[in-house]
């Protein structure tokens, strides 16, 4: 048999390592190709972190760089196209939500190939984010369907998705965090940054509305307020740091992006993070670390009543209430969610093998 895993940006690295790991682990006979789209491309955004979470080599780097939605998306479908073309997959693995992830689905539905989509059911309930559409269309034409909460569950349900191809398994997210979790928090990154554990403010942003347009200003400048408190810490995409003039914020410490470990060190370490990403909302969860989320809506909702996760909106403004706020919030749960255990992967191998009757 032929598996074939697409990932394209640092999440689906994140999300697909472990469950690669695992079917090659329980599919040791088998051919695994790993199709890196290279969505994310850079040094940081890709080769570091494949090698940090010990992912092999891809078989085939598709290059389709940035452009705009439209753009990314042909491109994936083009690529991708040709190499099935020759190598149709018995099953194919695409994860999460991005462009890289709808341009597979297509391909894989056009072309009648049985996918399995990790992290179905998602859902933010707002159409205007480009990947509330992407995450619709792959679990539409999914065979597979891996959800990690009940609340997907619940959504596929309300959706008319026949639930026979739906397997509550957990988070591969956290698999690949509880793998690594004594290397990252021996690192002591904030230590040798001279921050001290638990006292500072970590920042993770970058969906377009915030960072490409005039929001990012407002939101530097309530975040150099919180700096008057705590110290800020905010790694800052390339792209993103040209548009920025430090010397007008001398109190956040600016970052370049850092690698995976490297990056979970600061978060484990840190009293707040600061983000409008969905995989820190969930790494903060199984952390236990106060997350501070600069969106309107969530699509996973379980970090919130895990009592770790505020939505602030999508408002900069409420950024200088983070000090505030810390110190009124209640102790979060220290019971983690549902299966996000570490075993997700292993449970999406005895799905897949039951499914193709090698179980």
């Amino acid at each position: 048999m032929t598996f074939l895993y697409v990932v394209g940006a640092r999440p689906n690295f994140v999300k697909t390592a472990p469950v690669v790991a695992e079917m090659r682990r329980r599919f040791s006979h088998d051919r695994h190709v790993l199709v890196h789209t290279g969505q994310h491309y850079d040094t940081e955004m890709s080769e570091l972190f494949l090698e940090q979470l010990d992912m092999p080599r891809p078989d085939h780097t598709l290059a389709v760089g940035s452009g705009t939605h439209a753009e990314q998306t042909a491109r994936v479908m083009q690529a991708l196209e040709r190499i099935v073309g020759e190598e149709p997959p018995t099953l194919a693995f695409v994860p999460g939500d991005v462009n890289s992830t709808l341009g597979a689905a297509l391909v894989f539905a056009k072309l009648t190939i049985p996918y399995a989509h990790i992290e179905s059911g998602l859902r933010s309930f707002d159409r205007t984010m480009p990947e509330e559409i992407n995450r619709i269309v792959a679990d539409e034409f999914a065979s597979l369907l891996f959800a990690h909460s009940d609340e997907a569950l619940e959504n596929l349900r309300a959706e008319g998705i026949d639930a026979t191809r739906v397997h509550l398994v957990g988070n591969t997210m956290i698999d690949s965090l509880v793998l690594f979790e004594a290397r990252f928090r021996a690192m002591g990154v904030a230590g040798e940054m001279g921050l001290t554990p638990g006292g500072y403010v970590l920042v993770t942003l970058h969906r377009p509305s915030l960072v490409d347009g005039d929001a990012l200003g407002l939101v530097l400048r309530e975040l150099e307020t919180v700096a008057s408190e705590l110290p800020v810490v905010f790694p800052v995409h390339p792209r993103t740091r040209l548009r920025i003039d430090e010397s007008i914020y001398p109190r956040i410490r600016f970052l370049p992006p850092l690698g995976y470990l490297e990056f979970l060190s600061l978060e484990c370490d840190a009293g707040a993070v600061l983000t409008d990403s969905g995989g820190v909302q969930e790494e903060t969860t199984y952390l236990g670390v106060p997350c501070f989320t600069l969106r309107d809506t969530t699509e996973r909702p379980v970090t919130i009543r895990a009592g770790t996760n505020t939505l602030l909106g999508l408002d900069p403004e409420r950024i200088a209430a983070i000090p505030g706020l810390l110190r009124e919030r209640p102790e979060p749960s220290a019971q983690r969610p549902p299966l996000w255990d570490g075993r997700a992967s292993a449970r999406i191998a005895d799905v897949v093998a039951k499914h193709l009757g090698t179980a």
